[in-house]
């Protein structure tokens, strides 16, 4: 039996990229009001008694105080009740599961999920994304997110033949899809010819194939199924969800193939919605690097294991395809402002489900949609949501 018991009721967010010129702040405000403004009904700010903030901010920069009572002061909502979520790359979709399962109970009746982040302040010699991959002295030593994820794409490569072509192929799709979405930190084109002579980063993984680090945030706001009524005639509901961990180091890795924690929580979400694979019209996953989004559809169950380049070559996973994959432009050109992304993923999909996608609308005929993310040391944690505008 399907969930259903939480909708999504109006979702926004800023445009991605390098902002200098917001604050933290300025960003989650920013946010607030587009989802506020989607709200078809009409939306008093005041109607929302509690909020979950999704952000790395503490892990990134040392600030462990943020969101608590910075972010609600900063909407102009100040003494509601306020969590702070941080779980690495899925903490935005973390915290939207946590946000509907408030909902859920009947605690609060309104609730806020929003994801916020500034990743471009300081640079990586800083020692940004160093803090979030500090792990044991020894295990880790040298290690970056390139060098974590090369190792996949080297087995994946070996065992099923997948080429470098096939994994250009998906940040070609992606920077396409980029191009049509308003909010994407990269909105240009690129070819098979300028991802493979882009510079190398860690074999086999070239710099087209990463995400770009980036500023950004983007909120949700939930409510009830039954009280959803009374603010938009379209509201998103949600199906289910799952979340699933793995081992934090290489050495400990059952496989190079496949990323355990996405495969569970994709088992999971499935069940607790009563839905499949094949019942999905389009979805938002995490591609960090191309071989992950390479990983995610097989993993998720959109293709079989080893088909992933090929099907990203052949069209699957275009706009037009059997299963459209990132038509925001995913990670790779809307970009990956960490604690938003999740969120952002999720409003991608609640306006793909409203068929509010502008020029990159899929064709929507089941009426539901999946967003994943999978992050953490060694992509020990994932997160699954499944939303859906059927009742």
């Amino acid at each position: 039996m399907s969930w259903n018991r939480v909708a999504v009721v109006g979702a926004g967010l800023v445009k991605f990229g390098e902002l200098f010129d917001q604050s933290y702040e300025q960003m989650a405000a920013g946010a607030f009001r587009a989802a506020a403004g989607h709200v078809d009904k009409g939306f008093d700010p005041r109607e929302v008694d509690a909020v979950v903030v999704a952000t790395q901010r503490g892990t990134l920069w040392g600030q462990e105080g943020i969101g608590g009572n910075t972010v609600p002061s900063a909407l102009g909502i100040s003494g509601v009740a306020c969590t702070r979520v941080e779980n690495a790359c899925p903490s935005g979709s973390d915290a939207f599961r946590v946000g509907a399962m408030m909902v859920a109970s009947g605690v609060h009746q309104v609730v806020l999920v929003i994801g916020v982040e500034k990743m471009r302040d300081k640079s990586s010699q800083e020692g940004l994304l160093s803090r979030a991959a500090s792990g044991h002295p020894v295990y880790n030593r040298g290690e970056t997110a390139p060098v974590l994820f090369a190792p996949f794409a080297t087995r994946h490569m070996h065992d099923f033949g997948t080429t470098p072509e096939m994994l250009a192929a998906v940040a070609v799709k992606n920077h396409h899809n980029g191009c049509l979405d308003p909010y994407a930190h990269f909105r240009y084109e690129v070819t098979v010819d300028q991802v493979l002579s882009s510079p190398p980063v860690c074999h086999p993984l070239r710099l087209l194939d990463c995400c770009p680090q980036t500023d950004g945030a983007a909120a949700v706001i939930l409510t009830s199924a039954e009280d959803a009524g009374r603010y938009t005639d379209k509201p998103v509901l949600v199906a289910g969800f799952g979340v699933a961990t793995d081992h934090p180091y290489l050495h400990e890795k059952s496989t190079f193939l496949a990323l355990p924690a996405t495969v569970e929580a994709a088992r999971r979400a499935y069940a607790m919605a009563g839905l499949g694979p094949e019942d999905m019209d389009m979805a938002e996953v995490h591609d960090c690097f191309t071989i992950t989004e390479i990983l995610d559809i097989e993993d998720l169950g959109f293709v079989d294991k080893g088909k992933g380049g090929p099907a990203t070559l052949d069209g699957t996973t275009s706009l037009g395809g059997r299963i459209p994959v990132n038509p925001s432009g995913g990670l790779l050109a809307k970009g990956h402002p960490i604690g938003a992304t999740g969120v952002a993923q999720l409003v991608e999909c609640t306006w793909q489900l409203r068929e509010e996608g502008g020029e990159r609308q899929v064709a929507i005929r089941n009426g539901n949609a999946l967003q994943h993310n999978v992050g953490g040391r060694g992509s020990g944690v994932s997160v699954v949501n499944i939303l859906t505008r059927n009742r």
